[in-house]
């Protein structure tokens, strides 16, 4: 059985690894086995600053062999180390389940001794949650870069979802502050996954069904926005991630000259999240959302930076435009845009209109028009209203902040439905803008 201190040591080891996110996994619910994965998949929490986490979220081990400059597991680090085996992470998890304090697992791993033999763990782990222990719940696993590709595989079939970590958004970069990593290495098993699971030729209808997804640390090394957005786009399209996460340095290692001393500001992270959603969801190219190599404004959301650079397309007839149009209006999410034009069909749409979907009219008002009627500012006074002093401040947006749960407003905001007004932390999570 997994002692105390090994699980302590363990589950503090995976807290930096952010995608974990469980959406997806159709596997459905079998007579005579535990847990269940079908639509929401695990449990999920929401901790103080923000982030969405499993409930299990554990370390196989963090015993590492490689000397990742950015890893807290590093090698060179002098920090406890510990493993855990197959059995032991099998019997935790049932017992968590039985519990109900789970109901699913996210498993990671250092690379212990090889590679191979990591993966070869993790996949024993998975199998054995399925096989012998008849656990059905929702398992997402973190694969190991130059592992076996039959191993890859394996454990492909037994998981809902696997992802790799691209880690930092250059080979240069790679090379740099994590030296036994390669590119290729990574990108290798994504390549594999994405062509058995979206190939003609799939061998199983449920091969890893809530697909794969991957990671990438923000502000370890020197590359802008754009270039994480041209990346995170060709990863979208080639590979078919279904996600993937940033997660902004924290400084662990003050000793090494190519790594920054100050943590990067989360508000990074959090733009990066927005412009990603306009990749996914609203039609945006990475080219259209930054410029050349620069860094996303942090005083606005990406779309009101597009609206505003682009404001000759400015204001659209709320009763005529096109959705696609629609869409790239700050303060109009994809559901209200299709709401509108339902809607429309029926009956000439006004600004009372607008407000009773629940469009935020603060930011829209000033880019459309509702039967030829504007009640918007124009020219540069606009970006007065669309500045978002809130996220100005150098740390994490959370969606526990007090004034919304009494039902205070930032200035200037229209009361909703429930009398106030969504955090920016829910509009992060939900991503419409």
């Amino acid at each position: 059985m997994l002692d105390e201190k090994r699980l302590t040591i363990l589950t503090n080891g995976a807290k930096y690894d952010v995608s974990c996110s469980s959406s997806g996994s159709d596997r459905k619910f079998k007579s005579g086995e535990l847990g269940n994965a079908c639509l929401s998949g695990i449990c999920h929490s929401f901790t103080p600053d923000g982030r969405c986490v499993s409930l299990l979220k554990i370390l196989m081990s963090n015993d590492c062999v490689y000397d990742c400059a950015y890893c807290v597991n590093r090698r060179s680090l002098c920090t406890p180390r510990a493993t855990a085996f197959p059995d032991e992470i099998c019997e935790l998890v049932m017992q968590f389940y039985k519990r109900n304090y789970i109901e699913g697992l996210f498993l990671s791993s250092a690379v212990v001794k090889s590679p191979d033999y990591t993966m070869e763990l993790l996949f024993e782990t998975v199998r054995k949650l399925r096989v012998i222990y008849r656990f059905n719940g929702y398992i997402h696993v973190k694969g190991i870069p130059f592992a076996d590709s039959l191993l890859v595989e394996r454990t492909a079939f037994y998981a809902d979802r696997m992802s790799f970590n691209i880690e930092l958004p250059s080979e240069k970069s790679l090379k740099l502050l994590a030296p036994q990593k390669e590119k290729n290495a990574i990108i290798a098993p994504m390549k594999m996954l994405a062509a058995e699971r979206y190939g003609e030729f799939r061998s199983k209808k449920n091969f890893l069904p809530a697909g794969q997804t991957s990671q990438m640390i923000i502000g370890a090394s020197p590359e802008s926005d754009a270039h994480i957005l041209r990346l995170t786009e060709y990863m979208y399209k080639n590979y078919r991630l279904k996600r993937i996460y940033y997660s902004s340095y924290i400084p662990t290692n003050p000793d090494n000259p190519y790594l920054p001393l100050n943590p990067v500001p989360k508000i990074r992270e959090h733009r990066l999240y927005q412009a990603d959603w306009l990749l996914r969801f609203y039609g945006f190219t990475a080219e259209e959302i930054t410029d050349n190599d620069g860094n996303l404004p942090l005083e606005y959301d990406p779309k009101s930076v597009w609206a505003l650079k682009h404001a000759d397309l400015f204001p659209v007839e709320i009763n005529s435009a096109s959705f696609a149009m629609l869409v790239r209006v700050p303060g109009i999410g994809v559901r209200s845009a299709m709401r509108i034009v339902a809607a429309r069909k029926y009956a000439k749409l006004g600004f009372d209109d607008l407000k009773r979907m629940r469009v935020a009219l603060k930011r829209a008002k000033h880019f459309i028009t509702c039967g030829g009627k504007f009640t918007g500012t124009e020219g540069e006074s606009v970006k007065d209203f669309l500045i978002e002093p809130q996220y100005a401040a150098n740390g994490q947006i959370s969606m526990f902040d007090e004034r919304f749960s009494r039902g205070q407003l930032y200035a200037g905001e229209r009361p909703s439905l429930y009398g106030y007004s969504p955090s920016p932390a829910i509009s992060a999570l939900t991503g419409e803008l």
